[in-house]
């Protein structure tokens, strides 16, 4: 399955190579999965003196998939078919923490229904729910979101949106399930040991080591926007003083502006617009010029720090404020990290800009659902869910 997913259109003889499987059992696992709708025939190719060869794929219309992205200023719901293309997409603006948990299930349900019914696909037709949120998703049994910025301790929030939604959920912090999406599709796909940074209202990262997703020991590997840069520095949502994301979050960059300018505070709902006013000004004004250079290093300080922790081969930029700044200062941003890592293994990385764009978290959950699928084997939706059910539900929490 993970051959015909990622590879596509190819023939029984090809995946008998690339899997190590006989032809023969290839042959009777293929005609086993187009019974079932799993895979179609897609065409022929002509072989040497043979019969043509037939070619194979993933059906995408077999099954739908959603994707939730959680954000702090509202929700993107994005339904795709099984090969990730994307059918339809809805937006939910909210501000947390002020909405309450049990609200932001209703309007996740509702922005759910609504995708549904806006491609015209029927709710049983879904394969599963991936979401990506804030803060950290622990999996010990019992699991719940954790996020101080947030106000939120131990919230139970798989075990609300299951039952208010029509398919199997899987929940995931947000910045590993955009890492999952670089890894699948965008900027980490060719590279092995990667991390994957998400800069927006919050700051947090993804590390890929031999292409697996590192957890830690908690679930909470990954909390990059709360290490610190400066002892004894400002203070952060999360109560610290002196955290990366107090100087590179959304929030913290548009304050700085606005004591340099002696602006009148941003309010939250506004970040995206007063960002561009920023880069925009900065042509022009040397406060603004001023903060996206302090900015550049203070991210510059924090990309070396990752690179003298993991040695990876590359990194990636993403979320809304890193695809906004990366283009403008990622040669700073590339300097500053060379000033804070150690030469060698700084020579053997590359940093650059997420290829997936504001999509990430939301493509990312839904690969979730796709890669359950494709541990399943192919097994039809009504004997995964039967799976599940005997393992008291568990199936539904990705540990990948």
């Amino acid at each position: 399955m993970r051959r015909l997913y990622f590879d596509g259109h190819v023939s029984r003889l090809d995946l008998a190579g690339r899997t190590g499987l006989s032809p023969a059992t290839v042959g009777n696992v293929i005609a086993e999965l187009l019974k079932d709708k799993v895979v179609v025939e897609t065409g022929q190719i002509d072989s040497d003196g043979g019969r043509p060869a037939v070619l194979i794929r993933v059906n995408p219309e077999h099954a739908a998939v959603l994707g939730v992205d959680v954000g702090e200023t509202g929700a993107a719901i994005e339904l795709f078919d099984l090969t990730l293309r994307k059918l339809a997409a809805v937006e939910k603006p909210f501000r947390l923490p002020q909405e309450s948990p049990a609200s932001l299930v209703s309007l996740i349900a509702k922005g759910v229904d609504q995708a549904l019914r806006k491609a015209r696909i029927p709710a049983q037709h879904l394969l599963g729910i991936g979401v990506g949120v804030p803060g950290v998703v622990v999996h010990d049994g019992e699991e719940y979101v954790s996020a101080p910025s947030l106000g939120w301790e131990k919230v139970p929030l798989l075990q609300l949106l299951q039952p208010a939604l029509p398919a199997p959920v899987m929940l995931d912090n947000g910045a590993k399930t955009m890492g999952r999406a670089e890894m699948w599709f965008g900027a980490g796909r060719d590279a092995r040991d990667v991390a994957v940074v998400l800069l927006g209202t919050g700051v947090g990262a993804a590390f890929f080591n031999d292409g697996a997703l590192y957890r830690g020991a908690t679930s909470s590997a990954g909390e990059w926007g709360h290490t610190c840069v400066v002892v004894g520095g400002r203070r952060c949502r999360c109560g610290a003083d002196g955290c990366l994301e107090a100087y590179v979050g959304a929030g913290a960059i548009l304050a700085r502006w606005a004591e340099r300018s002696r602006r009148k505070g941003v309010g939250p709902n506004d970040e995206h617009q007063q960002f561009q006013d920023l880069l925009a000004a900065a042509r022009r004004n040397p406060s603004a010029a001023a903060v996206l250079e302090e900015t550049a290093t203070f991210l510059g300080a924090g990309i070396g720090n990752l690179v003298n922790l993991f040695n990876p081969e590359r990194i990636v930029i993403g979320g809304w404020v890193g695809h906004l700044l990366g283009p403008q200062l990622l040669p700073q941003i590339r300097q500053a990290a060379a000033a804070h890592a150690l030469r060698y293994p700084f020579s053997h990385v590359s940093i650059e800009i997420g290829r997936l764009g504001p999509d990430a978290v939301a493509l990312g959950a839904a690969t979730l659902v796709v890669e359950r699928f494709l541990a399943s084997g192919g097994l039809p939706r009504a004997a995964q869910r039967s799976a599940e059910s005997s393992r008291g539900g568990r199936a539904m929490i990705s540990r990948t």
